[in-house]
């Protein structure tokens, strides 16, 4: 175990919680994980789901296939019925693809969180009808909810896009050769990915894609993202966050989850938990010093 995870190890045993496993990598070096309590080897990542739809978004950039001023209901237009579109609010010809990057297309805060409402009696059958006819909170750009619905709506965007769903979108161009070992992503009934959530993987695997955002868009030599859509997306943050001394970029996810890019360490970690304090093992992350 590296002196990284023994300190990591010393720290977690002073602490009120325990976590399942975390793995950390620095630089293109060998990725070490280092599990605390037995659980399968996926768990659902929750939130941190987001940062991998943007990077769906990211590829189809990178190849002038979708401009973030794109509007989405022109994007989605032949997936939308005659029906949803008479009962759309006319402002959301305003939403853009950056717009739902940043959690502004007007979405209330929360909206379409399967992980709290019941999805099949709260938002039917077609989740893109529920969420387009969904009363909006306010004008699209003019504030920020967050909000898993901003989310799904960019896994719709991307399949338009790429022409297949998410997840199978991302197989090739993101998860083969990034070395995943195996993949699950929550659907909505019509086989979307749901995008803000849902996404289970192991954390050897999660914390790839901190390596790819930490290197300006290789992973291991091989380049999976341009360096101007990585540092676009963080400059923005889009899908991801930066601590209140923008040391360490990161992206959190429901009972702990928690991806980290430590650019002054050169080093990523990736943590997977069920009540962790993960804004703690943030700031020790951030402060850790070989």
């Amino acid at each position: 175990m590296t002196r990284f995870l023994t300190d990591f190890s010393d720290f977690i045993q002073t602490q009120p919680f325990k976590i399942i496993r975390l793995s950390a990598v620095r630089g293109d070096g060998p990725i070490e994980t280092w599990n605390m309590t037995e659980a399968n080897p996926c768990q659902d990542t929750y939130s941190v789901s987001k940062t991998f739809t943007m990077t769906a978004i990211g590829l189809l950039w990178d190849r002038g296939q979708i401009s973030l001023d794109e509007k989405i209901i022109d994007i989605l237009a032949d997936e939308i019925s005659p029906e949803t579109r008479a009962r759309m609010d006319p402002r959301w010809n305003l939403v853009t693809v950056e717009m739902a990057l940043t959690h502004r297309p007007g979405l209330p805060g929360g909206f379409l969180d399967i992980d709290v409402y019941d999805a099949p009696s709260e938002f039917g059958d077609d989740f893109l009808a529920y969420t387009l006819t969904y009363p909006l909170a306010y004008t699209p750009g003019t504030d920020a909810k967050y909000s898993d619905g901003a989310f799904y709506l960019l896994s719709r965007v991307a399949a338009k896009k790429a022409g297949t769903t998410l997840d199978r979108f991302l197989w090739p161009e993101l998860f083969s050769p990034l070395g995943f070992r195996e993949m699950a992503w929550s659907t909505c009934p019509h086989g979307h990915p749901v995008g803000g959530t849902g996404l289970y993987i192991g954390s050897e695997d999660m914390v790839k894609l901190g390596m790819v955002y930490l290197s300006g868009g290789c992973y291991r030599g091989r380049r999976i993202l341009s360096p101007d859509w990585v540092k676009l997306a963080m400059e923005r943050e889009f899908a991801l966050d930066w601590d209140d001394e923008h040391r360490v970029c990161f992206k959190g996810g429901m009972y702990g989850q928690k991806l980290l890019i430590a650019p002054e360490q050169n080093r990523a970690v990736a943590l997977q938990s069920y009540g962790a304090d993960s804004d703690a093992v943030m700031r020790w992350v951030r402060d850790y010093r070989d």
